[in-house]
């Protein structure tokens, strides 16, 4: 089994080389790899404490924030290692002021995994949610290094609990502990002889909190939305604005503020296609803040932009899988969002409390939109979204006081 894992890793690896003739995100995967071991050695001092933060990419990013920001916050002599898989990742986050280095993470090779860890030296590992590197994880435990996963969340269609889930099985065991987001995930870790668990909820949660007390106000939208009804759409694909382009012509007094997941000219032109009178907002200036769509054309604006609305719909949910709810929901917007959501315990706690929708055509999302005219809904709803994310922070510091209980933090 681990030869067929090696084996799928090269071939990956040969794959993205060749879509790096064309692809630019698979064209900056191979570059930023390019030389890596000799930069990190540049940079690593072997005389500091490391702590290693791994994240597949910028969603996973915010998912473990909290937690590295607070341990920076509280022990400033700690040198902060963040590694991302994902280009969408590392050059967001590249020169995140909290991190003292932010490298790509080598690709896990056994070659590859020794040489990283040996540059590194971490006193501890954190891996959030889904990311599980069978070399990574093999070298982290022959160098007695804990390694833990944060905001974990597990379920029985994943290979852990499949026949064929050996070697996935394997790497559960090279945990030191889990930190996951429901009793579910417990009870499935439970199965396979893992009580090196606690339920501490998921860390987003305590991100979008410090979001909602610190989020900047942005003038130029706020211009755009004047008294209007605002309806933001964020990390959507071509399928959801699709379904956005359906109901613009029917809500003429709504403003309508789109932030795609991807950015690209390409991507950007296509939106425009479906709403010819829109503006962007690299272009935004007074003159033209009466377009009834925005296209938003840049990352990282878009945890800022809920302030403003009265609905959310949240891309994804036509694909692999919906984006981030908490965001929306934190600012009291009842969230609409595609029928694949199901691997995310937020968005089926948010649809049973009946603050969140599903919906699967442009006929339902306009029933939806219908049913949220009525601004006594829209405030019924969103309130209860509010309090579920209030009541379910917290994760963060369940997670620290484990670490400082056990010592595991020592600058």
């Amino acid at each position: 089994m681990l030869f067929l894992y090696d084996l799928g890793l090269r071939l990956y690896r040969f794959l993205i080389l060749l879509a790096s003739l064309k692809n630019k995100k698979a064209a900056a995967w191979i570059e930023g790899r390019r030389n890596l071991f000799p930069y990190i050695s540049g940079q690593i001092k072997p005389s500091k404490t490391h702590v290693w933060f791994h994240f597949a990419s910028l969603g996973e990013f915010e998912q473990g924030r909290p937690v590295l920001e607070e341990m920076k916050s509280k022990y400033a002599e700690i040198s902060l290692v963040i590694t991302f898989f994902s280009p969408s990742g590392y050059e967001i986050r590249k020169d995140y002021q909290f991190a003292d280095h932010v490298f790509y993470l080598p690709l896990d090779t056994r070659e590859n995994a020794r040489e990283f860890i040996k540059l590194i030296q971490p006193t501890i590992a954190v891996f959030t949610k889904y990311e599980y590197w069978y070399h990574y994880f093999d070298e982290l435990q022959k160098n007695k290094i804990p390694l833990f996963i944060v905001s974990g969340i597990f379920r029985k269609d994943q290979p852990f609990f499949r026949w064929y889930g050996g070697l996935h099985r394997k790497m559960l065991h090279m945990v030191s502990h889990f930190f996951v987001q429901n009793d579910l995930s417990k009870t499935m870790l439970n199965s396979l002889g893992l009580n090196n668990v606690s339920v501490a909820g998921d860390t987003r949660f305590d991100r979008v909190v410090n979001n909602m007390t610190q989020v900047p106000r942005i003038a130029v939208i706020e211009q755009f939305c004047a008294d209007h009804k605002v309806f933001i759409a964020g990390s959507t694909w071509p399928e959801d604005e699709a379904l956005i382009a359906s109901i613009v012509e029917i809500y003429h007094d709504w403003k309508f503020i789109i932030a795609p997941h991807e950015t690209d000219q390409r991507h950007i032109l296509e939106i425009e296609k479906l709403f010819p009178a829109c503006a962007r907002f690299s272009e935004l200036k007074k003159r033209n803040t009466e377009s009834q769509v925005l296209i938003i054309d840049n990352i990282g604006m878009l945890s800022s932009l809920y302030q403003y609305g009265d609905i959310g719909y949240i891309g994804g949910g036509f694909g692999v899988g919906i984006h981030n709810t908490q965001e929306a929901s934190a600012f009291s917007l009842p969230v609409i969002f595609g029928p694949n959501y199901r691997k995310f315990q937020e968005a089926i706690d948010l649809i049973q409390k009946g603050a969140s929708f599903s919906i699967k055509d442009s006929e339902e999302l306009k029933q939806r939109m219908s049913h949220l005219q009525k601004p006594e809904i829209r405030g019924k709803l969103g309130k209860i979204a509010k309090e579920y994310i209030l009541a379910n922070a917290g994760a963060t510091r369940i997670i620290l006081d484990y670490f400082e209980e056990k010592h595991l933090i020592n600058p």
